[in-house]
C-alpha cells in the first residue's frame, strides 16, 4: 500500500520532526534522497534548472566520497546538501552509538566537499542548521532527542513519490502528488538507480504542473 502523502496521524507521533514547512507563499520544497549519483543527479539538475528550481539532497556518505565533483556541481547549482547517513541505515535496526557514529561520518563527508566548494568560492559557511533524514523514515523517539539536542533538524515529507518501486503506476503517483499540491510542502524523490526509471517520468511532469500553477521551489 503506498503512503504518498503522510497522514496527519502518523505525523502526529513524532512531532519533533520536520513533515512540512509553514509558508504562505506557493513553495515546495523538493528532495532528493540515496545520490549523489554520477549520472542521475546531472540529469536531475538539469530538469530542476528549466523552472529554475532548488533542492535539497539527502546524501549518503559513501556516495559523497565517491563522487566529490557532482557534490560540487551541485552547491554551485545552489542546492543544498544534507545528511541521509553514511552507509543508508535504518534507525529501527541499528543501536544508538553505531547510528550516530554513522551520521557523525557522513556530516564529517559533508563538511568536506562543502569546505572544499566555499574555499573555491571565497564564499563562508552560512550558518544554517543541520539537517538529517533517517533512512527509510525510521527513527526512535531516543534518537530524536539526541540528535536534536546536536542541533539537527530532522526532516521527514509530506508527500511521497514513491519512485522507488519499479512496480508504480506512474499515473497514480504523479496524480496523488499534483493533487496534493499545497504551500510548504516535502516532497521526495531519489536520484538512484533503483528509482531512476520512475522518477524521471514523473519530475518533469510534476516541475511542469507545479510550476504552472504558480509554485516556486526552494532549498529547506
Amino acid at each position: 500500500m503506498h503512503f504518498f502523502s503522510v497522514p496527519s496521524t502518523i505525523q502526529g507521533l513524532f512531532r519533533a520532526c520536520t513533515w512540512r514547512k509553514k509558508c504562505t507563499e506557493k513553495t515546495i520544497y523538493l528532495t532528493f534522497d540515496d545520490g549523489p549519483h554520477p549520472t542521475i543527479t546531472p540529469w536531475v539538475i538539469e530538469q530542476l534548472e528549466v523552472y529554475q528550481a532548488k533542492a535539497t539532497f539527502f546524501c549518503v556518505g559513501e556516495n559523497v566520497m565517491r563522487y566529490p565533483d557532482v557534490c560540487s556541481l551541485l552547491l554551485s547549482r545552489g542546492h543544498r546538501l544534507a545528511n541521509h547517513t553514511m552507509r543508508h541505515i535504518k534507525g529501527w535496526q541499528t543501536p544508538n552509538p553505531m547510528y550516530f557514529s554513522d551520521i557523525e561520518a557522513c556530516e564529517q563527508a559533508l563538511n568536506q566537499v562543502i569546505g572544499v566548494a566555499q574555499s573555491n568560492s571565497g564564499h563562508n559557511e552560512s550558518g544554517e542548521k543541520r539537517l538529517f533524514r533517517p533512512p527509510y523514515g525510521q527513527i526512535t523517539p531516543s534518537q530524536i532527542r539526541h540528535l536534536t539536542t546536536l542541533g539537527y533538524e530532522i526532516v521527514q515529507w509530506s508527500d511521497l513519490s514513491c519512485d522507488y518501486d519499479r512496480d508504480l503506476v506512474i499515473e497514480k503517483s504523479l496524480n496523488a502528488l499534483t493533487k496534493n499540491l499545497k504551500p510548504g510542502n516535502i516532497v521526495v524523490f531519489h536520484d538512484s538507480e533503483k528509482a531512476f526509471e520512475q522518477m524521471k517520468q514523473i519530475l518533469p511532469s510534476y516541475l511542469s504542473v507545479a510550476h504552472a500553477k504558480g509554485y516556486q521551489f526552494k532549498t529547506l
